[in-house]
């Protein structure tokens, strides 16, 4: 006999990319002024991929390279935005909500504290939560590594699930 599934779930997402000339930088669903951004075969969101792929580790769906692959034309540019709305279908559908999300946003330049209420706003809107669920921190690499020499960006997501309330009447 197996143990009834659980209530709850934790996942864990992680993602970087380098810093390029002639893109744009999109972090957390918005577009922010800088003149470099993040090299990928899709936008290069490293917040809304590292959001992803903690929610299918959560939900124990595999992970973003699997279910949008590199090798995809189609996903060629694609708005990272629209990669979650899709993986939000998939958790709904399976039974499952998000119920809240900490993520940390590795990055020398440019600095984002302005920016995170804004990135707040978008993921809690494209997962249809509450923006109180939603936490998002900056952190800089203090100068070391591709991060801290501002060659690149990372974040990190942590997720918790939770089953959606089955209504009876």
């Amino acid at each position: 006999m197996t143990d009834p599934a659980p209530e709850f779930r934790t996942g864990i997402g992680t993602d970087i990319h380098q810093l390029v000339e002639g893109r744009e930088l999109k972090l957390g669903g918005i577009l922010i002024p800088f003149e470099l951004g993040l090299l990928g075969h899709s936008d290069g969101d490293v917040v809304l991929h590292a959001v992803i792929d903690a929610i299918l580790g959560a939900a124990c769906a595999g992970d973003i390279g699997t279910m949008f692959p590199d090798t995809d034309p189609k996903y060629k540019d694609a708005d990272s935005k629209g990669l979650l709305l899709d993986v939000r279908e998939k958790i709904e559908a399976r039974g499952w909500v998000v119920g809240n999300i900490d993520i940390i946003i590795h990055a020398e330049q440019p600095k984002l504290g302005q920016f995170k209420g804004q990135m707040k706003r978008a993921i809690a809107e494209l997962l249809g939560i509450g923006f109180d669920v939603v936490n998002v921190k900056a952190k800089t690499n203090e100068g070391l590594g591709d991060i801290g020499q501002g060659q690149a960006i990372a974040a990190t997501a942590s997720v918790l699930l939770k089953k959606k309330i089955r209504k009876i009447w």
